[in-house]
């Protein structure tokens, strides 16, 4: 064989390789985009549906999504109140 042969088989044997991997990685990156999306979909849904549980719930019980409310931010209140009087 000849070394200008050897280099030739060489250079097609590297991109050979190469072209195998950009299709490996492509491939690889095309699904992962595509999960992405799938998952962005599902969380916007998911969101869209919670936030028509909460308004349905605050229509029907207001006093009650109150009462909640101020309980949430007592709690907030006093978690925050800790950690700033907690000595470092």
């Amino acid at each position: 064989m000849d070394t200008t042969e050897g280099q030739a088989t060489v250079g097609e044997t590297a991109g050979a390789m190469k072209q195998a991997a950009d299709d490996l990685l492509g491939d690889a990156a095309t699904q992962a985009g595509e999960q992405a999306q799938q998952l962005r979909a599902q969380a916007r849904k998911l969101y869209a549906d919670f936030m028509d549980v909460i308004q349905q719930a605050t229509a029907q019980r207001p006093f009650a999504a109150l009462a909640t409310a101020a309980a949430v931010g007592f709690v907030l209140g006093a978690l925050r109140s800790a950690v700033r009087s907690r000595p470092d």
